[in-house]
């Protein structure tokens, strides 16, 4: 039996709703608007992209928001200083530095300069920190990680007891949503590039999530019957019958999965609309800690 589509554009869309009614009532209460300001260094057109669907959401959720452009000749010294003045400035609650930034600049010394009370992506070390210390809350969760998690939540599917493996170890999503796995009572395993015998690891996971960059690398074989499988990845690969010349996938062979899993994420409108979405949350989060209201 095909698996169940785990719908990451109406679960988006519920947790958009929620903040959004979150942030009339705090408007309502104090007369202030929960802010994001995102600052976009250069030109890369991606980012320009997410940028804008970023300003978009919050508008649609009744939020501010703020964009801050700056060349991509800008110096560390001016892209500092603005992250500076954005934690001074009490009408942001939010900051949101997009990456890559351009080359020559020092990315984790601006990301550890933004404010702990305003670090909505969550990749303050302090945050990062929290997370995966047993007993410890963070300030904000990483969104693409907490992202993943409330999938599986709103889906219904348990995960205090589970065996979860994570294929994929980066900063952003593979190490913080193994530790948010961990902290849900799951038994998880961390598999990466020098993973021995990865398939049979993989095959014994009742929560798979993938997140290493690479097109359909997760087989339908690797996966456990009835599994829930998340799935990261965004890739672009070519398809001549395409009017573009290309498609995206993921980091699964959906196809192949989707005949095994008992759930599964599509690529695109699985993940991907989530990150938004819980970025959303920890902006009114972080509105309310700098109001006394969390």
């Amino acid at each position: 039996m095909p698996a169940k589509l785990i719908d990451g554009k109406a679960i988006a869309e519920a947790v958009r709703r929620e903040a959004a009614e979150e942030t009339a009532a705090l408007v309502a209460k104090t007369g202030m608007t929960p802010t994001l300001a995102a600052v976009l260094v250069g030109d890369n057109p991606a980012s320009q992209t997410y940028v804008s669907s970023k300003g978009r959401a919050c508008e649609e959720a009744g939020m501010g928001s703020i964009t801050h452009r700056l060349p991509a000749t800008a110096t560390q010294t001016e892209v500092e200083d603005l992250v500076r003045q954005l934690n001074a400035d009490p009408n942001v609650n939010g900051i949101l530095v997009q990456l890559p930034l351009p080359k020559g600049l020092n990315e984790q010394a601006v990301l550890d300069l933004i404010s702990l009370n305003k670090d909505v992506d969550g990749f303050h070390p302090m945050n990062i920190g929290q997370l995966v210390m047993k007993g410890r809350i963070p300030q904000f969760i990483p969104c693409t990680p907490n992202g993943c998690i409330e999938l599986l939540v709103r889906s219904g599917i348990a995960i205090a007891g589970a065996d979860a493996v994570v294929v994929g170890r980066s900063n952003i999503v593979g190490i913080p949503v193994a530790a948010l796995l961990n902290n849900a009572d799951a038994t998880v395993t961390i598999c990466h590039s020098k993973t021995r015998d990865l398939p049979d690891k993989v095959r014994q996971a009742d929560i798979v999530v993938a997140a290493i960059g690479r097109p359909e690398f997760v087989k339908g074989a690797w996966i456990k019957p009835g599994a829930a499988v998340i799935d990261v990845g965004i890739n672009r690969i070519a398809d001549p019958s395409r009017k573009s010349g290309a498609r995206l996938v993921g980091d699964v062979a959906f196809g192949e999965a989707a005949e095994v899993a008992g759930y599964i994420t599509p690529v695109p409108g699985g993940v991907g609309p989530m990150t938004i979405a819980m970025l959303l949350t920890n902006t009114v989060r972080a509105f309310k800690i700098q109001h006394g209201l969390a």
